[in-house]
């Protein structure tokens, strides 16, 4: 059974969805303000947490911060429905996913089990051989990476679409390829949530010697990873 952590001050909600995926086979624990939230996060009891961005005291933002400092756990957001702002902002700071308040209980829980399937298994990986692109290597079975010697703190999200690409390198992979893929869903409308841990995935890869990013656009087609 895995166990999901709920940090939200919205008590009624938390009852709901606690209650709905409990039914739906989870193992949850709810705390109602940010502080209690990280140390709860940060305890190595949970596979994954959810976090309202609009808590009072320490918000929803400040926690992930705080958590993505010690941590790589799997973290879903709850943002304001429409705030664009709020949610690039998460993806920014290391969330895997996020949904809009009001949510549906069914979303949550079909969100939750795609984060927990990609990070805590790989169906792709195969032995404890690393998968080499350049200098970039990856263990999928042990969901580490390193580039040019250098280990890479990579969020579940990132790690998974680092993988996708690894493992069809010099050739592009579409976004709805990648979402599916990598983040276990449909790639929806105006969703940016690829951009966004691509974007990231960039600045931790750092850049080849000739000064371009390992992960290059190709237009109209998607993504491709290089090795120089």
């Amino acid at each position: 059974m895995s166990r999901v952590l709920l940090v939200d001050d919205d008590v009624e909600l938390v009852d709901m969805l606690r209650e709905y995926l409990q039914q739906e086979g989870f193992d949850v624990d709810a705390v109602h303000d940010g502080m209690r939230g990280v140390e709860y996060a940060l305890s190595g009891r949970y596979a994954l947490a959810v976090l309202d961005v609009m808590m009072p005291g320490m918000t929803g933002m400040e926690a992930l911060r705080e958590i993505r400092a010690r941590s790589a756990l799997p973290v879903l957001m709850l943002t304001a429905r429409g705030d664009d702002t709020d949610r690039i902002i998460g993806l920014e700071l290391g969330a895997d996913d996020y949904l809009p308040k009001p949510c549906n209980p069914r979303e949550l829980a079909a969100r939750v089990r795609a984060i927990l399937r990609r990070a805590g298994t790989s169906d792709m990986a195969s032995g404890d051989e690393p998968l080499t692109v350049g200098d970039l290597l990856l263990w999928p079975s042990q969901r580490r990476a390193q580039m040019d010697g250098r280990p890479l703190a990579l969020t579940s999200s990132e790690f998974n679409l680092l993988e996708v690409l690894a493992r069809h390198a010099g050739s592009p992979v579409s976004r709805a390829d990648l979402s599916l893929q990598a983040l276990g869903r449909p790639l929806a409308r105006f969703d940016r949530n690829i951009d966004v841990h691509l974007s990231s995935l960039r600045q931790k890869l750092g850049k080849l010697p000739d000064g371009r990013s390992c992960i290059q656009t190709v237009y109209r087609q998607g993504y491709q990873l290089i090795s120089g």
